[in-house]
């Protein structure tokens, strides 16, 4: 608020919403764009200041990572000290060293084909994080979030429908006008979005239909227009008064509840190396992010992270020198026929078997399928003039195969991840974590 963040209020006080899964309102908002708003403002500030340099329209391929034999007792293992980054004007890559590295490059939603994720989401973090050797944990909990608006054009970003329009009253209906929520939770239409997103899943394939309505026609209509602006717009884009007409919605893959594993500190198992944001897992999420505590996530564990980086660069060594990228052997031009069917092959498959409800022969389908695309893309990397395409396709079949090989490893449905074969959670001991490196040895993390 102190930059210039603007919450909305009522009657001058601070206006708190209730989502899906909270027991009262307690969300500070901006009408129905919060992140937006959040992000617009400090990206303001970032550009007043003089001494931080943006570098647009620049790439991460991958962390500069090295076993530092400089470090002290307490510290010895592997240190990151800088980035490979491809300047997309032009095609060339360069190193970037730093003393300390923050990935905050989001989640990976590109890995669905219906997702509300921007097209830039392709787990990029994770992946170059996990070819380094750092530990990612809990990929299985992928977030679907229960209410985007259905297109008969099938683009791929769906409009999402904020959780708050069923916080201020809207109900979820079968085409045939049921509201159908109360018969799966006692918290109907405001349970949280797991248990949402099931029942909906369930409803669509036992009626057959290709989507549910979200009925907001008994709200009154001038508090929808002024507490849901954007909706309103996105709305009457497509022809219609949500005042008037119910939407008509379906479950997208919404948000990535792993990630790089952290400490409350945002420190990796990497040293010099730090994550925040969906990028990383920090804990706080568990099983199943409720709604909102992302963006709470973000500005809480960012702060943590600038403070333990000032510490960091009062004992981080010297920068070690950062050769130069070779692109020997890569003189084929990239075909971009190939590199849209791969990415269609990884969504649609993705969608079909390690979605909102999973099986284990659908997951070991899936990982068959990933370990031919891997293969494919490996070698179509590696002879192929560098582009973003490429780069954020080589991501996309990893973390996929993470999620995958993840959720193999649960014998159990909990939160986000419900298999068919396991449909009870385990109780008979605390819940563990799934983790996963490149590196035999999985390195402890403190402070969890």
């Amino acid at each position: 608020m102190d930059f210039g963040v603007r919450f909305s209020k009522r009657d001058g006080e601070i206006e708190l919403a209730r989502e899906g899964g909270h027991s009262r309102a307690r969300i500070l908002h901006h009408k129905d764009q919060t992140g937006q708003e959040i992000e617009s403002v400090l990206l303001k500030r970032v550009k007043e200041q003089s001494r931080v340099q943006l570098l647009e329209h620049h790439v991460m391929v991958d962390l500069l990572v090295s076993p530092n034999p400089e470090l002290d007792t307490a510290l010895k293992g592997q240190h990151c000290y800088g980035v490979y980054v491809l300047d997309s004007r032009n095609g060339a890559i360069s190193p970037v060293r730093a003393k300390a590295i923050v990935l905050a490059t989001g989640g990976a939603g590109m890995v669905y084909q219906h997702t509300t994720n921007p097209a830039i989401a392709t787990g990029d973090g994770v992946a170059a994080a996990y070819r380094a050797g750092a530990v990612v944990s809990d990929m299985e909990f992928f977030q679907f979030h229960p209410t985007t608006m259905y297109d008969r054009d099938d683009t791929v970003q769906n409009h999402l429908i904020t959780e708050a329009l069923r916080g201020a009253g809207a109900i979820l209906r079968s085409i045939s006008g049921e509201a159908f929520m109360p018969r799966y939770d006692v918290r109907a239409d405001l349970a949280p979005r797991d248990i949402v997103a099931r029942a909906i899943d369930s409803e669509l394939k036992r009626r057959g239909d290709p989507y549910v309505l979200l009925d907001c026609t008994h709200i009154d209509p001038k508090l929808l227009k002024s507490h849901f602006p954007h909706i309103d717009k996105s709305c009457k884009e497509k022809g219609f008064n949500f005042a008037e007409q119910p939407i008509w919605v379906v479950p997208a893959a919404h948000y990535q509840c792993g990630g790089v594993e952290t400490d409350m500190q945002g420190r990796s198992s990497i040293q010099g190396l730090y994550a925040i944001g969906e990028v990383a897992c920090t804990g706080l999420h568990g099983a199943n992010r409720l709604a909102s505590n992302s963006l709470l996530e973000a500005v809480v564990f960012a702060a943590n992270a600038a403070e333990s980086c000032e510490e960091w660069l009062k004992e981080c060594p010297d920068l070690p020198s950062a050769d130069a990228w070779s692109s020997e052997g890569t003189h084929t031009e990239h075909e971009a026929v190939l590199l849209k069917h791969n990415a269609d092959e990884i969504r649609r498959m993705m969608w079909s078997y390690v979605g909102i409800v999973r099986s284990t022969r659908r997951l070991q389908r899936a990982q068959t399928r990933l370990e031919l695309l891997t293969k494919e893309i490996t070698e179509f990397y590696q002879r192929t003039r560098m582009s973003p395409d490429l780069v954020e396709l080589r991501n996309l079949v990893l973390v996929a195969d993470l999620i995958v090989r993840s959720a193999l490893t649960r014998k159990e449905s909990r939160g986000l991840h419900y298999s068919t074969d396991y449909p009870t959670t385990d109780t008979s001991q605390a819940p563990w974590h799934s983790r996963l490196s490149r590196l035999s040895a999985l390195p402890p993390i403190s402070a969890r």
